[in-house]
């Protein structure tokens, strides 16, 4: 049995999972050879190898949208692929581009052509140029798009495409359990052809929900993943993926037909593109986040959306119990799979990932700190009607700035700390271009937007950058020295594979760290990080090292003489301990 066939048998079985008890046309196999049509899959193809590693501790993602950084006369894609080849090099070998089409809403979450980069950034063309350069991942909008764009256009004259991809529901259906990450309706009454509609919003009035119950909706979003892999895209990431599936009278988060068809796609990527791999972003309770990995079957990484919010508060208070406890509970990602660890995003600090992790208290404290320090909270209607804080919206350089006493000097090696945890868990990092720079709150975006992430999505002007980046005396040239520095060190320690071995050290409350080593055991890396605002005491014999081997600090360069030696950690201060130096 060729591979095309084997691949048509197994897309038949995964319909039959998904459109269980929905009727469709055509049938389940004329179905399967029109998605291995449209993915453009020959019998050329090869089965993937199954339980690979597409990565290694080489691979980090910058994230970053495409007009970060911007300008005069220049489009924000060329300025942004200047930027990376003149700062960053050859020290970050990825980049997330944060969605380039046209939109309506939300800084592109709000798509309006899939098809298209938005002329205001660049072309295909630019996008393409950086991803010769770069591992390059794209957002796959694929829960709901913009009520501006054609499809819903068709979906209102009732004719042309789009005119069955969104998803109605009647005010009066049992919607009780529907779980949403926002407080606005969920149905949008719109008049059509065929009458008053309400149609199904798990975010905004502009961002309708599409029906996957239509075939036609998953085979245009597999041309759609064609015409990315063909500009060069190879990390996809798949937006608000657990509402994709929606079923009334239910949660209609994390059904069994979404994870099918997470598992659907996967096995056209990766038949297609062998080195691709899919990301799924499921800002859900980590229980639920961890179900995506599947059985190694669906997506190749998810989201550590527990890590911020852990991170940040283990910082604000000197205490790492939460973040410790929450590290020995998580199960070390199978060959085949990892985590994509990050700290600050586009968005804001989710709190629901921090749901039965921190409890009420130590969620009000950190809320109420990260309001003292400028930030801003949006909120969401729970099951029970109550409101409650959904993310935090503040960035990452000011939400350090000090502990739950308040602001102090600390603010630099608070955050330089926390990096320095990020880049040595388990998991491919992924930096936010704003904390590449330190950037801070910006109020004045906030003020003319009204939108509370606008705070962290600061657009700098590149002549101004520059000049802060050529100032040894400026914050944000210290950040990105200190930062590269660290990232150069991390990609050449085999224990910092993302799949490495992984143990939490148990050092008191006041000291952080885990021990990482590599799949060939002959690299050991202790991490510990001082996570308080005083001088800590790091007794090295409670690490037992290997006294045969030589030890010193990758960081600081620093050598250990005595293993029974009592080492004093500065304030913030990490030290990656290694009994082998890999240059």
């Amino acid at each position: 049995m060729n591979v095309l066939t084997q691949l048509a048998e197994k897309l038949q079985q995964q319909l039959t999972v998904i459109y269980d008890g929905v009727d469709i046309e055509p049938s389940y196999q004329e179905l399967s050879l029109d998605l291995i049509d449209m993915m453009g899959l020959n019998s050329h193809c090869e089965d993937p190898v199954p339980y690979a590693n597409h990565w290694s501790q080489k691979d980090m993602i910058l994230i970053t949208y495409g007009d970060s950084l911007l300008e005069d006369g220049i489009k924000p894609l060329k300025t942004l692929d200047r930027f990376l080849d003149a700062h960053i090099k050859e020290s970050i070998n990825g980049v997330h581009i944060l969605p380039f089409f046209p939109y309506s809403s939300d800084d592109g979450f709000s798509v309006i052509d899939y098809s298209s980069v938005n002329e205001s950034l660049g072309d295909w063309e630019d996008i393409t140029e950086i991803a010769t350069k770069r591992k390059l991942m794209s957002d796959l909008v694929i829960n709901h798009c913009s009520s501006r764009g054609i499809w819903f256009e068709n979906f209102i004259k009732g004719e042309g495409k789009g005119r069955d991809y969104f998803f109605t529901a009647n005010p009066d259906d049992d919607l009780s359990q529907v779980v949403r990450p926002r407080t606005s309706p969920l149905l949008r009454p719109t008049e059509t052809e065929q009458g008053l509609q309400h149609v199904w919003c798990t975010f905004s009035h502009d961002q309708v929900d599409l029906d996957f119950r239509n075939p036609e909706v998953l085979l245009t979003f597999v041309s759609i993943i064609r015409q990315y892999l063909d500009a060069g895209v190879r990390i996809f990431r798949l937006d608000a993926v657990a509402f994709l599936w929606k079923k009334l009278s239910s949660s209609s988060i994390n059904l069994p037909q979404t994870h099918e068809v997470v598992r659907l796609l996967r096995s056209l990527i990766e038949h297609a593109e062998p080195s691709a791999i899919i990301i799924t972003e499921t800002n859900i309770p980590n229980t639920q986040n961890l179900t995506y990995f599947g059985n190694a079957n669906e997506a190749h990484c998810i989201y550590n959306f527990s890590l911020p919010p852990l991170l940040v508060n283990t910082l604000i208070t000197g205490d790492c119990l939460y973040l410790k406890r929450w590290l020995m509970s998580m199960p070390p990602a199978q060959n085949g799979t990892c985590y994509f660890n990050f700290i600050a995003s586009h968005d804001g600090i989710g709190l629901r990932p921090a749901e039965g992790l921190l409890n009420d208290i130590e969620l009000n404290t950190l809320v109420n700190t990260m309001q003292r320090f400028g930030g801003r909270i949006s909120w969401r209607t729970s099951e029970t009607g109550e409101q409650k804080a959904y993310e935090m919206n503040i960035s990452l350089f000011d939400a350090l700035q000090g502990t739950v006493e308040g602001e102090d000097k600390w603010g630099l090696e608070r955050f330089i700390c926390a990096h320095a945890i990020m880049f040595a868990l388990e998991g491919i990092p992924g930096i936010y271009i704003h904390s590449m720079l330190g950037t801070r709150n910006d109020y004045e975006k906030l003020k003319n937007t009204h939108h509370n992430r606008s705070i962290n999505r600061h657009r700098w002007d590149y002549e101004q950058l520059e000049s802060q980046l050529g100032n040894p005396a400026s914050s944000h040239h210290k950040v990105l020295g200190r930062m590269l520095a660290l990232i150069d060190i991390r990609k050449r320690q085999l224990a910092f594979h993302p799949n490495a071995i992984q143990f939490v050290l148990h050092l008191g409350l006041n000291l952080f760290g885990f021990w990482r080593q590599s799949s060939d055991r002959k690299q050991s890396i202790f991490c510990v990080s001082n996570i308080t605002k005083e001088p800590a005491e790091l007794r090295l014999n409670e690490l037992n090292l290997i006294s045969n081997n030589s030890w010193f600090d990758l960081i600081s360069g620093d050598s250990i003489e005595n293993l029974n030696e009592v080492v004093t950690l500065a304030p913030y201060q990490t030290v990656w301990l290694t009994n082998i130096r890999l240059d």
